[in-house]
């Protein structure tokens, strides 16, 4: 692992509601397959699932009536979730292209870390400025999800940098005590739940984000 004097040493992102805004869709998602099996998926569903883990949404949906293998329900609702994808762009929330060009041009590595779908994330890092995202770690690569550390402990091993040296950005509460766990600064944006005030380095707009605001937490 390589310790440097530079900070931060890498900057990871998770994904949906801090880069972009998927959420929508996989809730469309979801619904649209309750609803294949007679079941009915809620706003409220939707929120109690929001950062926690892909096996917590399968429960919810076999809960509400798709009797169905994990690995079955989870290809099902991927597919429908890359149907839509499909047939839109990606678009980044607002100042976000523009950070991560900053990031880019800095050559400062950079991953994207979910406990979503790796392929979805991949799709938001191949839209990224070229060769932004050298790691994606996604609900496939772990085995113990956000608020556990493991996910962003393991994306800073794969990029060879100390977790101490790295600065996460995070908009739900789990993933922040995920980040702050494997011992990172953390910037904390507006998602759809609000993130308590006492989680996290500091409070951020995604508008705000800048290296230079990345590097004053040093």
């Amino acid at each position: 692992m390589t310790t440097t004097n530079i900070f931060p040493a890498a900057i990871l992102f998770d994904h949906d509601g801090t880069l972009v805004d998927t959420e929508p869709v996989w809730a469309a998602a979801k619904v649209a397959l309750a609803a294949e099996f007679g079941g009915t998926w809620t706003e409220q569903d939707t929120l109690d699932c929001l950062g926690l883990s892909m096996q917590f949404t399968l429960d919810r949906l076999r809960e509400r009536g798709v009797n169905l293998p994990d690995e079955e329900i989870n290809a099902l609702l991927v597919a429908k979730v890359h149907e839509t994808l499909a047939q839109q762009p990606v678009e980044f929330l607002p100042g976000i292209e523009r950070f991560l060009s900053e990031v880019r041009e800095a050559q400062i590595p950079a991953a994207i870390v979910t406990n979503a779908t790796t392929s979805v994330a991949r799709r938001t890092a191949n839209a990224a400025p070229e060769g932004t995202f050298s790691v994606i770690i996604g609900n496939d690569e772990t085995t113990h999800p956000k608020p556990n550390p493991q996910p962003y402990l393991l994306a800073a091993e794969r990029l060879g940098v100390a977790p101490t040296q790295c600065v996460a950005i995070e908009d739900s509460p789990s993933g922040v005590r995920s980040a702050t766990a494997a011992g990172m600064r953390v910037i904390v944006v507006p998602g759809e739940l609000e993130v308590p005030a006492e989680l996290g380095t500091v409070q951020l707009k995604h508008e705000e984000l800048t290296l230079q605001a990345v590097r004053a937490l040093a």
